[in-house]
Order: C-alpha cells, then structure tokens, then sequence
C-alpha cells in the first residue's frame, strides 16, 4: 500500500470488508519490526503482507534441514549454501505483496562494545548486496520480467514474445509493420512461442494493437521508459540501488485499444509531425488534443517535463483555439538547471514561466501559451474565476507542497474539471488521475500531519542529527527573524518611547514590552559589538547550556520514568583555531549587523581583526541556577513575548527605557531593525554559514556525528530530494492519462501509478471510484454533484426553500453560506427571515452572479439527524449562467 490513502480494491477489496478503510488506512502508516524467522516467526511475518507499509526481519541463525519441515519459504539450496535464514526467507515474503517494503535488519560485531546500560539509537546501515544476472540469450528465452500493473499480470510474457516477432519482422523486411500484415506477425508470434520456456497464450487484442501502432510513437511513453531506463544507467555507473532484474516492459494498451476499429485512414500520414503520434491514435484524437485548453499551476521540474511532452502531443494549437495557460510565480535559480530541461545559465532569475513558455514554443511554434507569474489561491480567484475554469477542458498540478495541489484540487472539483496529479521525492513517483462523476479527489484522502519534534528534545536533549540542526534553524528564526519582527510591530503600535515609560511607569502591562526594551537596550551600534555579542551567544549556547544542563542532571539523577540521566554531554571552549568557532561567531555577527542595519567591510571579518577585536572580551564566569529543565514530550514551546514578567524584571525595563531617553540614545532609526528570512540558496547572505556552525557545534557537544554543508542544507531547507529520472517517468505517465481525458474514456481504462526507480518496482492500478453518499433511496450525490436553483431580485428565502423540495424532492432544514448560518429554525428570530430576500441574506459584493450554500435535509424519520446534501448553486437571475463569476 504505497500511496497509504489510496487502497487498491482490487487487491485488498476482502479485507477492506473484515476491517475497514479506517484501520486500513491507518496500518498503511506503519511499520512492523519480526524479530525470528522460524516457523513461529514466518506464520506471523506472512500475513503482516497484506497489512503495513514495511516489515523489517532479523533472525541470526543460518538455514538447517530441520527447517525445510518447519519453514516453507525455505528451500534445499539455502540449507547447502548456508544461508542465514532472514536472508532466504526475505526475497520470498518480499514477493507476496509489491506494496510492502520488506527489509532486513542485522547486528554487526558488538565484541568491542561496553555492556549495555539503557537506552540507545539503532540507526539504517546499508551493507552492499551482489546481484547476478543470466546472459542475453539465456533471457530471451526464459525471461525475468517485472510486472507492473497486476490486473493483468500475463501480458509481460506476451509483450516479450510480441517484441521478439517485431524484431524478426524488421529482420526480413527491413522495416516495421503496418496496419494490414496482423496476419503475418501474428505468425511470427506463434513461431516465437515455440522457442520459449515458459508457455504463453497469444493475445490477438494485444498483438493487433502493436501491428497498427508498431511504425508510430507516443512521446509520452517514451519519456516514461526513458526515465525508467536511465536510471538504471545511473546504477550501472554507481553502484546505487538495486538494478532491473532482467526485463520491463510497459505497455499503454488502454490509449490505443478503444481506437481499434476507427478506418484505417485515421491512421494514415498526413506528412506533418504528429504523423508518429497519428499511427498510434488517429487524427479526431489529434484533433482533439490540438483544440484542448489545459491550465497547468507550476512550471518547476515536471512542469517543463510536461510542456514538453504537451508540445510533441499538439496540446493547445492556436489555429484551432486550443490553449496552455501556465503559472509559476518564481524564478529560476542555478539548483534548478539540472533537472528543469527547459532552463539554461543564461535565465537564471528570470521567471520560469515565461521562459518555459518560450521554450516550448521553439519545441512547438504551433501552440498558444499564456504564461503567467501568480500564485493559485484564493487572493488570486478574481483571476482565476470559475469563468475563467468554464473554458477550462483539463487542469494539471506540478506543485512541490500538499496545501497547493488541496487548494487547486478543491477548484477543479468545484468546477468540475478533470485534473492530473503527480509529485516525486527522490527515486519515488506518483500519478493520479481525477475525473468528473467517476473518480475521487486529491482532497478524499489524507496524510497524517508531520510529527514534530518535542520541545525538550530540540531544548535540551537532542539525540540525532536533525535535532540539531532544527535547533539551530529555530535559533536563527528567533534571533534574525521573529525578534526584530515583533521590535517593529511593537514601535509602529505605540507613538513614542516617552508614550511607552509613561504608561509602564503608570503601572500598565504592555504586550512584548519586556523583550523589546531589552533589545533596545542591548542594541549595538559598530560591528565591534555584533562580534562581542556573537562571542557571547557561543559562549551561552555551546558552554553555559552545557554546564547547566549537566548542573541539574547529574549522570546519577532518575527521570520522571524512573530511569537514570544519560546525558552525554560537554560544554566547548572558545578556540579561534577551530574553523566551526570562528564560522559561528563570524556567520552571527554579520546577521547581527544585518538586522540592525549596521554597516560592515569583509576585511572586518578576517581572522586577524576578529581575533584582535575579541582578545579584549571580558566573557562572564558560569554560574549555576535553579533552572526547570523540560523533560516532558508533550510540553509546547512557550510564547516568549506572552510569558509572564516579574515585578522586578518591568522594574528593570522602566529603567533601561528611561536610561535610553535620558542619553539621547532612542532615535528613530534605532527603533527600527530589518528581519531576515531564512534562504537556503544563497551563499553570500551567511544563512546557511550560521545555521551549519550552530548545528555542528551542538552536535559535537552531545556527541552526535554531524553532516556535510549539503546534508544540513536539505535537512535545515527541508528539501525535498529530486531527480530528473523519477520527474521524466512521472511528467510521462501523466501525459498519457491526458489523452485519456481528452478521448473522454471510462473509468476502468485510467491507471493511477506509484513507482521507485531504486528498488526497482512500479505499480499501476486502477484509479479510487468516487463514492455516492444516499440520502434517501432515490437520491444521492457525490463529491462532483452540484444542485441548481436560479432566482431574482425578490427571491425570498421562503421560495428557495420551496424551489429546492420542488426541484429535488426533498425538503431543507438549513441554508448555511460560508460562516454565516442563513437559516437554522431552532435559531431565535431565523422564521422571520424566510420572508426576507436572498439578496438581502446574502448580500453579494458588486457582480457576484451566484453563491454556493450548504444545505442539509430533513431525515425520514422524526428524530434523525439532517441528511447532508451537495452545494446548492443559487443563481441572483436567470441571466446570471451566462457570465459565471464566484
């Protein structure tokens, strides 16, 4: 179940009945550690297939033949080859379900290890694995396929047979079939039949398909296996990841089988380029497809892979009034050049869009793009109206985050446009396939929301790598970003300094003050102080923490659990001989002097004058205080500027702000600071210079093995891994459901996919049916449904009431638009308004042709709960159809 919330009824239909999507769901989240591989723990270990994402399995023993009559996943060969059973048994659970990640777990040599204590972190090793591989002609007769779509799982064999009949075809006339020779290769296919080991039925559908279809090309098919194939390239040259193990075919039978039986002349070449394109399907499908107005919403590294497939198809032509809008607010940055295909050096901070757009056109100079640089949202729905959805035939999403893709989704199904989805992270990929009244939406299932990391843990007790470098991403975030923020929220709030003494001094309790004073008072002015202040902050994070930590746990004190402290733990000595120190002091200073908008020469930040500024330092002794250290999970991180102030400490802040006034020290400028906001792709603005020191450092206090620069910049940018191989496959897959869309098929034809190109394993299945909720026997709806009602000016809320048990046979109880609770009967005074007009409830803003309500339904039997319904659309006029806006 690799796509968690989409689950393959095909497969798990039966025990979706015992157990339910629910559960389902939630066992597709997890994970299951099987600890013995003997015939206790293979009984357990098979049927955990059927339920979780990943079963990991460890057994130390090597196979015995006492276990070839307890354990039926191993064989004769393993007991003389000696094999460890977890590895014999492995490759044959593995087998049983392509959903289910099966891994192997093993302990290395722990002689040399101290007895255990308690606690501890295992962490993922990947040993290298030998794989062997049969020769060419040993293959070709008895073949190691991969299959990827398991509601058909003999047509691997029957397209190798079909492939090696092409081959013998092109051998002994020098060319590839036509239309008119099924016959003559359907002989050839009998005849390689024969020369086979494993006996295979002739598929005369499937054979007839490749004969028309054999002199053409889909593009879109060849950039998926193009995809596929390079990066087994990138294996072979690497080492990494598991290679092909031997053959795969993919086949795409569902685009051309329906255009079977079209005359032979729609097939026929016409001299033009999507001849290739014509000989798989047709000319009204080319037509179609050059009249199509797609809008795609991001132009990032599957939106070039699409605009290029999108131009091989003939997607959008002006000459037949088709179109491609597309929109991408951002521009094109060096890291995208090697995976965005369409981008070269010279477009660097120019917008993707446009440039893709024009890239494109010189692929295609037939087709008609708008490009446009908005976001898709809801401040931008003046823009992208529902009229501007009305001439829309197809919506597709290469966006890189959840809440996007939600939002254009939840447009599409408003406006009941088909839309086309695919995303990948690394090697992995996935499509999926949303059509009007036959499939569900991107927005009918979803993911868990991602943990975070407890407050304790990043404060005080990290024990992994991205602990740290969390801390020092947050350290960054309330130092540079979220203080001089709220230093200028504060000051544009209140008129004066002198304002704000009065009123503190007059015994009023003023939000945020408290910090802000500090600030100011602790302001520096030269970047001399920047650099103290740096050196202070190293000594407060890196040495004070460290003391006081291990001040209030001692290695002997017991936790709330009952377990004994383990803090590994020691504080650091200022060194400038260590590159970390000096990167950390230098990196702080400078974003200190960036937000206090202090100017600043790179010769100031040589080691020679940083050193010679800091020898003169006074850093205060350590000493211990009676500190509360958070050892609770559940505990949030406290609001600084809500926390409560002692009376001592407003006190201190009267004084510091009066002692600012009274030396002239308050100015305009200095009750101003400029926040930064972290960007990871910047080398020269010393972001990621602070948050790599930081983050090494306290990981070298806790004895936490640190990362590279990279590794902390995709951990600290949260970065989602990329490679053009996974974005070619998918932008591929994708392009080929388009056309679907286009030839308006069923629902049975549309393959929804998941793949990872490292193991390798690709999975296509039929795409998730959209339920229909019943709201009486006669009537239901779906997510796609949308009732009607048209108006007019004196359209009371008595006669939409009315109108809709007219319309739709059963009666309202409630009308809600948006927030706003328009009719709920056991509301005081809500009867007096069923005589009031629609206008009047609502309320449109100026043009606003219609609303969409929520409306619930009176039960069947008394005491029931209301029955939901679908949006009602309430049109203000009848008139109002014909110029749509939301």
């Amino acid at each position: 179940m690799a796509d968690s919330m989409d689950i393959d009824d095909s497969l798990y239909s039966r025990q979706r009945y015992v157990l339910g999507d629910s559960a389902m769901q939630q066992m597709a989240q997890s994970a299951v550690f099987l600890s013995g591989m003997g015939a206790l723990g293979v009984e357990i270990g098979t049927p955990l297939h059927s339920f979780f994402c990943a079963v990991t399995l460890h057994d130390c023993k090597r196979c015995e033949v006492w276990d070839l009559g307890t354990n039926f996943f191993i064989r004769e060969e393993d007991v003389h080859s000696q094999k460890k059973r977890v590895e014999a048994v492995h490759s044959r659970v593995a087998e049983l379900n392509p959903y289910v990640q099966v891994n192997v777990f093993a302990i290395g040599d722990t002689s040399s290890f101290r007895p255990f204590a308690h606690g501890g972190i295992f962490r993922l090793v990947k040993t290298p694995k030998t794989f062997k591989f049969e020769m060419m002609e040993q293959q070709l007769c008895d073949p190691r396929l991969l299959t990827p779509d398991f509601s058909k799982p003999e047509v691997p064999l029957q397209l190798h047979t079909i492939m090696l009949a092409l081959d013998a075809f092109l051998e002994q006339h020098a060319r590839l079939p036509n239309i008119g020779q099924f016959c003559t290769l359907i002989y050839i296919v009998t005849s390689c039949c024969a020369h086979l080991q494993t006996s295979v039925c002739i598929n005369q559908e499937l054979v007839r398909c490749v004969s028309r279809c054999a002199r053409g090309c889909l593009s879109p098919l060849a950039a998926a296996v193009g995809g596929i194939a390079s990066q087994e390239v990138l294996k072979a040259l690497t080492g990494k990841f598991s290679p092909l193990q031997q053959w795969f075919y993919l086949d795409v039978v569902e685009v051309v089988q329906p255009l079977q039986y079209l005359p032979a002349e729609e097939f026929a070449p016409r001299g033009d380029r999507y001849d290739a394109l014509r000989a798989c399907i047709g000319e009204s499908m080319c037509l179609k497809l050059h009249k199509f107005r797609v809008f795609m919403v991001g132009c990032g590294a599957i939106g070039c892979e699409m605009l290029k497939n999108l131009a091989l198809l003939g997607v959008g032509l002006s000459r037949y009034s088709g179109e491609i809008c597309v929109t991408d607010p951002d521009l094109i940055e060096k890291s995208n050049l090697n995976r965005q295909f369409l981008f070269r050096p010279q477009h660097i901070q120019k917008p993707k869009s446009t440039t893709a757009a024009a890239a494109t056109l010189e692929i295609n100079p037939e087709m008609q793009i708008d490009a446009h640089l908005n976001k898709v949202c809801p401040a931008t729905e003046d823009i992208y109206s529902d009229a501007f959805f009305s001439h829309l035939n197809l919506v597709v999403t290469a966006l890189d985050n959840v809440e996007a893709r939600r939002y254009v989704d939840s447009r599409s199904v408003s406006n009941q446009k088909a839309l086309l989805d695919s995303g990948t992270m690394g090697t992995k990929g996935h499509t999926e396939i949303i059509v009007p009244f036959l499939t569900e939406s991107y927005n009918s299932h979803r993911d868990p929301p991602e943990e975070e990391i407890p407050f304790c843990t990043l404060k005080s007790f990290p024990a992994v790598i991205e602990h740290t470098i969390q801390w020092a991403r947050d350290k960054f975030e309330s130092a540079f970003s979220h203080k001089p923020s709220m230093y200028n929220m504060f000051w544009q709030s209140h008129s004066s300094a002198q304002d704000v003494l009065q009123r503190m001094m007059a015994g009023e309790s003023m939000e945020g003050a408290f910090q802000v004073i500090k600030l100011l008072s602790r302001r520096p002015t030269h970047l001399d102080h920047c650099l103290a202040l740096a050196r202070l902050k190293f000594d407060k994070y890196f040495k004070r923490k460290a003391l006081q930590l291990l001040h209030s746990f001692p290695l002997d004190t017991r936790l709330k659990d009952g377990s004994k402290s383990h803090v590994k733990q020691r504080n650091l000595k200022m060194s400038f001989s260590s590159i970390r120190h000096f990167s950390f002091v230098v990196s702080a200073a400078r974003l200190f002097a960036d937000i206090y908008n202090i100017p600043y020469s790179e010769e100031k930040l040589t080691y020679e004058a940083v050193s010679s500024v800091l020898a003169e330092l006074e850093v205060p002794e350590y000493r211990p205080a009676e500190k509360h250290i958070e050892t609770d999970e559940t505990v949030k991180k406290p609001d600084q500027v809500k926390m409560t102030v002692s009376s001592e400490e407003e006190r201190e802040a009267i004084s510091q702000l009066q002692e600012a006034i009274n030396s002239n020290f308050v100015t305009p400028e200095r009750l101003c600071m400029t926040p930064l906001f972290f960007e990871k792709d910047d080398d020269t603005n010393g972001h990621m210079d602070f948050v790599a020191s930081a983050s090494a450092l306290r990981a070298q206090m806790y004895a936490i093995e640190a990362v590279d620069r990279l590794q902390t910049k995709r951990i600290a940018g949260k970065i989602i891994p990329a490679i053009a191989t996974s974005t070619a496959a998918v932008a591929g897959l994708v392009s080929l459901e388009l056309i679907k869309v286009a030839g308006g098929y069923g629902f049975e034809l549309f393959k929804n996919c998941f793949f990872n190109l490292a193991i390798p394993v690709m999975v296509l299945t039929e795409t998730a049916q959209v339920k229909r909720t019943q709201i009486r026997d006669d009537i239901s709806f779906s997510i796609w449904d949308r009732w009607t009602i048209f108006g007019h000016e004196d359209f009371t809320l008595s006669d939409f009431m009315s109108a809709v048990r007219e319309e739709y046979g059963i009666e309202p109880t409630m009308v809600v638009h948006g927030v706003k609770m328009l009719y709920v009967p056991v509301m005081p005074g809500h009867n007096k308004r069923l005589k009031l007009t629609m206008h009047k409830l609502i309320k449109p803003s100026a043009g606003r042709k219609y609303v969409d309500l929520t409306v619930s339904f009176a039960p069947e039997v008394d005491g029931d709960e209301d029955l939901p319904g679908p949006p009602v659309r309430y049109y203000f006029s009848r008139e109002s159809k014909s110029g749509e806006k939301a």
